[in-house]
């Protein structure tokens, strides 16, 4: 039986640097739930098609299910752990939950974690809820809670000069 190679993980996580040792083979998520205890990256499918292990690496948003944490080395990953500032929710946050934008709430911080990256880029309310909410898999809402909250997000940012 050979023993699994283990290596020195460093990462910027929501602003902070963290290490931690792991082995090679230990996906991103698995590595920000279990290593560091940030267990808002949920892991549904392992396979890349549900959405909830969703976070931001640089600001791109990857399925951290389908990630070695080796490969994320060195990189800036944000979860949704970090979205929320001072106890203070986003915007987005808030949009959600008052248009009901979650129930079970598992596929959430997934969702949550691609819109961030939406509303960063600018997207239309359209691309955001075309392209964006196509790669995740949510069974309880069907949807239009979390597109009500986009399209108030659209609004208020239109508000705002």
């Amino acid at each position: 039986m050979s023993v699994a190679a283990v290596r020195t993980v460093t990462l910027t996580v929501n602003g902070t640097e963290r290490t931690a040792r792991t082995e090679v083979r230990t996906l991103l998520s698995d590595f920000l739930r279990n290593a560091l205890g940030l267990t808002g990256t949920h892991v549904g499918c392992e396979e890349g098609i549900c959405g909830s292990c969703t976070v931001l690496l640089e600001g791109v948003p990857v399925r951290a299910c389908l990630m070695l944490a080796v490969q994320a080395e060195g990189a800036r990953v944000e979860t949704v752990e970090g979205l929320a500032q001072n106890g203070e929710l986003t915007g987005l946050q808030s949009a959600m939950r008052d248009e009901h934008g979650l129930q079970c709430g598992f596929c959430t911080p997934g969702i949550l974690m691609s819109l961030t990256a939406a509303e960063r880029e600018g997207l239309s309310e359209e691309e955001t809820t075309g392209q964006v909410l196509a790669g995740h898999r949510c069974r309880c809402t069907g949807y239009a809670g979390i597109r009500a909250a986009v399209a108030r997000r659209r609004k208020e940012s239109e508000a705002t000069p």
